[in-house]
């Protein structure tokens, strides 16, 4: 046995025991199949996709599709969250759309960035270790389970006598569409940018500061922020008691971004390469680091 092994179960042990919490929490109140919450039926789905994905992926000892299954995770669990509500109204079609669009967009630009690449860096060493690969693999689905949360609320939220006297389409399923968008757009605009920079043989060695990467050095983070909070936006005006937990979406996707693997990463990442280029040194300097004005340097 490996001297990690017992932290690597200890981490899996925790990340299943928080899909639970969220089981029983966001499925305190709404829809139930069988007797059992469509919520918690959709927490147990998502982490039992990684598993199942991660049988040949171990066996082939591949990461190819893992970002894949990631993404298609969110659309293929909100799908049939919505296809098993009854009645589905306008709030659950639309957080269905927001979180299938998402997760289709995401999940095929990172495969299609994988295979161009060949491989993602991050895997080359754990993929060989099993237990280590499956912990991965766990994470992604707690990663799911807590950043769609807001939006499964919302989509098997049993409709009371008053919410179905309310209007079919209502103040927050606007704003919250709206937010939403803007996100979308911002980060779709994000990455085609960069990948257009990227594929120019000109460009190689350079950072990219041009178009929105302009206004934000993670422009493209920024958008998926406004892309859950959009989604909270609208879902949780109908969350009862518990299931407010879901409020933890929006914000664990912002933490997730800027405090743990996005930004900070990517800041060191940067630094170590260009760190002692004045041009570099520069474009910090006037760029924000998320928000446009906010956080230079």
């Amino acid at each position: 046995m490996s001297s990690r092994t017992p932290a690597v179960l200890l981490t899996i042990i925790v990340a299943l025991a928080l899909g639970a919490a969220f089981a029983l929490t966001g499925g305190s109140s709404g829809q139930t199949l069988g007797g059992i919450p469509l919520f918690a039926l959709a927490v147990a789905a998502a982490f039992l996709i990684q598993i199942v994905a991660y049988v040949p992926a171990v066996l082939l000892r591949t990461e190819r599709f893992f970002d894949l299954t990631g993404g298609l995770t969110f659309a293929v669990v909100t799908a049939a969250l919505l296809a098993a509500v009854s009645p589905a109204g306008a709030r659950a079609w639309l957080l269905t759309a927001m979180v299938v669009v998402w997760g289709v967009r995401l999940s095929v630009f990172l495969f299609v960035r994988v295979r161009a690449q060949g491989s993602d860096g991050r895997f080359d060493e754990i993929k060989t270790h099993p237990l280590v690969f499956l912990r991965v693999w766990i994470m992604q689905g707690l990663w799911v389970v807590v950043t769609a949360s807001a939006a499964w609320v919302g989509i098997t939220q049993t409709p009371d006598a008053a919410q179905t006297a309310q209007p079919a389409v209502d103040g927050w399923m606007i704003a919250g569409g709206v937010v939403w968008l803007v996100g979308i757009v911002l980060e779709i605009v994000a990455d085609a940018q960069k990948a257009r920079f990227r594929g120019d043989p000109a460009n190689a060695g350079r950072f990219i500061d041009s178009g929105v990467w302009a206004w934000s050095r993670h422009p493209n983070y920024l958008g998926e922020i406004l892309v859950w909070i959009g989604v909270a936006i609208v879902a949780l005006p109908v969350a009862v008691g518990w299931q407010w937990v879901a409020v933890l979406s929006p914000v664990f996707v912002v933490l997730l971004l800027t405090r743990v693997s996005g930004i900070p990463l990517l800041e060191r990442r940067a630094d170590a390469r260009w760190g002692e280029d004045p041009s570099y040194l520069a474009y910090k300097a006037r760029t924000a680091v998320l928000v446009p004005g906010l956080g230079r340097g």
